[in-house]
């Protein structure tokens, strides 16, 4: 993707009313994020926008050109811009529904990390609290799995903290842009996520976002759509992890709450959980059966065989959902037919693809 078309997914992103239903038509429309950031009013007219939003389009599209530099500016910063095309958007994430279409990022994202599990909770934890996350994320890094949390005070720094001391990865979700750190007192924690080059801080609010209460929620999905599943280990009544686990449940990943005493504010919120139809985690092995461990080698040693070149990585992540015509798959990536075809044929050598049909393929996975 070049550079005028990753700006043109940031610009549209931006654009208040287009979210990401709206900006998937709009992508279905004029297959790139440029055709339809340039595409002007009557066009943006005949797929029922208001006048509004064709308002800020226009402004958007006016913008584009400075968009490009502040692009450059980023990636001088280490802040990386990642789109639902790009083979290194987190792919749990790019399949839940209203992902967002423009994720930011400082640090490293790996395969592995579509092995995860969020560890969230109060920022007022008690010494139970803490001891809890802690053994739980121990039990996470053992067996290789990534560790997501929100970077908040509380739970969530300590299951950052705790992930780096015992050797493993974690990924931090923010509610601000990936430069802005909040709360200030995690900006050592956050840096050294970066410098010790174990995990990465996600957002999808453009960089220089400052911290607003409307951003959280949205931040919590994201979490929760980055994990397999998310354990709720100490909430009040009104406690943002509770919204974490609630998109959880949405998307269909396994939630798990931490009981505790029926006295203490901080259990309401996981005894209520639990009412609710929560799994009760009694102990850090009770997540054995939902992350299935036993096959994570296997399926380690599958990942280990996927392709490592960029455009076999794009094909072959276009190719993972369903079986794709090469016309389909060119539109999806914007390759032209001929360079597809090429590497189709390469990487059915491989054995990464197989064809299912008359110019069509799929992607194999181990």
């Amino acid at each position: 993707m070049d550079r005028e078309e990753r700006a043109a997914w940031v610009a549209l992103s931006r654009v208040r009313g287009i979210g990401p239903a709206r900006f998937r038509k709009m992508l279905d429309h004029f297959e790139h994020a440029r055709h339809a950031l340039l595409a002007g009013p009557d066009a943006w007219r005949s797929l029922g926008l208001r006048e509004d939003v064709i308002a800020s389009l226009t402004q958007a599209a006016r913008e584009l050109p400075q968009l490009i530099q502040q692009l450059d500016a980023w990636q001088r910063a280490g802040i990386r811009v990642l789109t639902w095309r790009d083979t290194d958007y987190p792919n749990r994430l790019r399949d839940i529904p209203h992902s967002p279409p423009v994720l930011y990022m400082r640090g490293e994202w790996r395969l592995d990390d579509d092995w995860a599990v969020a560890v969230v909770g109060t920022r007022k934890m008690t010494r139970y609290g803490r001891q809890v996350a802690q053994d739980v994320v121990d039990f996470l890094v053992q067996h290789g799995i990534t560790v997501v949390s929100g970077l908040a005070r509380g739970i969530d720094g300590v299951a950052h903290r705790r992930a780096l001391e015992a050797g493993g990865r974690t990924l931090a979700v923010l509610g601000s842009g990936v430069d802005v750190i909040y709360p200030p007192e995690h900006r050592a924690l956050a840096q050294a996520i970066l410098e010790r080059n174990q995990g990465a801080l996600l957002s999808e609010y453009p960089p220089g976002t400052r911290p607003d209460a409307a951003n959280f929620p949205p931040r919590n999905r994201i979490i929760a759509g980055l994990s397999l599943a998310v354990v709720v280990v100490e909430a009040g009544e009104k406690s943002g992890a509770l919204i974490t686990a609630r998109f959880a449940a949405e998307l269909g990943r396994d939630v798990f709450a931490v009981p505790g005493s029926i006295y203490v504010p901080t259990s309401q919120g996981t005894l209520w959980l639990i009412q609710q139809g929560a799994q009760v985690l009694r102990r850090p092995e009770d997540l054995a059966s939902v992350l299935d461990l036993r096959l994570l080698p296997q399926r380690r040693a599958a990942r280990a065989q996927l392709p490592t070149d960029p455009i076999e990585r794009q094909l072959w992540e276009a190719l993972r959902p369903e079986p794709l015509h090469i016309d389909d798959l060119c539109a999806r990536t914007g390759l032209p037919a001929a360079r597809v075809s090429a590497i189709l044929a390469i990487m059915e050598l491989k054995g990464l693809v197989r064809q299912v049909g008359p110019m069509t393929y799929q992607a194999r996975e181990g």
